[in-house]
């Protein structure tokens, strides 16, 4: 896909979002999922192929549980310098805030070298059946994106394989997320000004 819809998303004079060139990682392939608060709460997955990171959003973030099948929807290719930004997106495409929920290494599922790895990666990729073997803080073990022939050309589903990193109970992703953190700072603030807001005015009684 190339990162030319990338940038023709962007006015980089206005975002502070790297405009990027291609770059590879010098040994293990990289992988991150960013939180972010646009129009919607969602998670970006991105994994580094060809000197980009190829990427999905995931309305409600990975899971750890096999029973989840996440829907992830492929968008375009990012700069590989993206798996590191975490900022504020101003008005425009993509507006809103933009924070690491993790990020590591990853390969294929035999855990090949990085150019074995990026090989295999890419036939499943074409193949709509990527099979991955996760190194994060949170994501560990084996994936798997899947697409969906029956529906849009870019939907998927990201699910953990049953191996001894994955749970059997519910899996929420924004439990995982610091209650700190600059988008959950954003939300408590904005629930506590839309509750204000919703609250009846009080009657200010006569003085007789």
């Amino acid at each position: 896909m190339g990162l030319e819809l990338y940038k023709k998303k962007r006015n980089f004079n206005l975002t502070p979002e790297p405009e990027g060139k291609k770059k590879s990682s010098a040994s293990k392939l990289s992988f991150v999922v960013q939180r972010h608060k646009a129009s919607h709460l969602h998670y970006d997955f991105r994994l580094e192929m060809q000197g980009v990171l190829k990427s999905w959003a995931v309305p409600k973030g990975p899971s750890l549980n096999p029973k989840d099948k996440r829907l992830a929807m492929m968008v375009e290719d990012h700069p590989y310098d993206y798996k590191d930004f975490a900022g504020v997106i101003p008005s425009g495409y993509g507006a809103g805030i933009v924070e690491i929920w993790d990020k590591g290494t990853y390969a294929d599922i035999e855990n090949s070298d990085a150019k074995t790895a990026q090989k295999n990666l890419l036939a499943g990729l074409k193949a709509g059946n990527l099979k991955l073997t996760m190194f994060g803080k949170k994501l560990k073990g084996e994936f798997a994106l899947v697409k969906l022939k029956s529906k849009e050309d870019n939907t998927w589903l990201l699910i953990k394989h049953n191996d001894e990193h994955a749970v059997d109970t519910d899996y929420n992703s924004e439990k995982e997320t610091p209650k700190n953190s600059p988008i959950n700072k954003w939300l408590l603030k904005n629930k506590d000004t839309a509750r204000s807001a919703s609250r009846p005015a009080p009657v200010k009684k006569k003085v007789s």
